[in-house]
């Protein structure tokens, strides 16, 4: 009889592969089902700093797969082509400039209130609000399916002195003529109940006065529009003028890149007494 103590130990049972499989699947659908919610969730075509802001860490990292980005020289090419188009339509207020530090070529984006560097690898540094409009263009634009929006031939910044004050001049003589029929109305009621014997009631009086109220109301409507305007004007004014662009020089909080004392690649047209060159090579 065969000694039970000399009979091999069972072997501990390999682990099955199956369940790990299934964890592995289960994942997988789940990281998929993120990945469709979140696009249901937000508007990528429009996609802005805000919609950064809301989303959080896992439905950022479905989003954007990291081995699906794009990096280099393709990605600045489309980060810069898509910055000339916001700042075309005046989604972005910036300076847009192709520069090198030490050898390596960066997209420069700064205005008044801050600045932005973006690098091949994607990741922008910088401050204010400029850096906070850059880095979600930049996180789009890393995308392979997204499409860039094709910006036009010229982009520019207006000179401070072409800056108009208003474009609703029309609207406010629109206004400005209905508050002097109101005005005209009313007081045309309060002279023929005074003065016309056949208007005796009380109702054309309280009728008139109501409408000189409204006609000043709007009088005063026209004259807070144009005082708003000409605020908002001129701040636009000298937001341009801190920028530099007339003396061709950046704000001092921007930082310095190779080649600085000669002529700069601008990709966004400057007024033409600027010192530095406006003209894309």
């Amino acid at each position: 009889m065969a000694d039970s103590s000399s009979a091999p130990a069972d072997e501990p049972e390999s682990p099955d592969a199956e369940p790990d499989d299934a964890v592995v699947s289960q994942g997988d659908a789940d990281l998929e089902a993120l990945r469709q919610a979140v696009d249901e969730k937000y508007d990528f075509e429009n996609f802005g700093p805000a919609d950064m802001a809301k989303m959080s860490v896992e439905e950022w990292e479905a989003a954007f797969d990291p081995e699906s980005w794009i990096v280099g020289d393709e990605l600045l090419e489309r980060v810069e082509e898509e910055l000339r188009y916001r700042i075309a339509i005046r989604e972005i207020f910036a300076v847009l400039e192709r520069v090198t530090e030490n050898g390596e070529p960066r997209i420069l984006a700064y205005s008044d209130e801050g600045y932005a560097v973006v690098y091949p690898d994607g990741s922008v540094e910088g401050e204010g609000t400029v850096l906070r409009d850059v880095k979600p263009t930049v996180a789009l634009c890393s995308m392979d399916d997204f499409d860039v929006n094709q910006a036009p031939e010229t982009v520019s910044l207006p000179t401070p002195e072409s800056v108009a004050e208003g474009t609703g001049d029309f609207g406010n003589r629109v206004l400005q003529l209905v508050a002097f029929g109101q005005l005209l109305g009313g007081i045309a009621l309060i002279v023929a109940y005074l003065l016309v014997p056949v208007v005796d009631t009380i109702v054309a009086p309280l009728v008139g006065v109501a409408f000189i109220l409204i006609g000043v109301f709007l009088f005063v409507v026209v004259a807070n529009a144009r005082l708003s305007d000409r605020f908002r004007a001129e701040e636009y004014r000298d937001r341009l003028r801190a920028l530099g662009l007339e003396t061709g020089t950046r704000p001092d909080f921007v930082p310095s890149f190779d080649g600085d004392d000669e002529t700069v690649e601008r990709l966004v047209d400057i007024p033409e007494n600027g010192a530095l060159s406006s003209e894309r090579q």
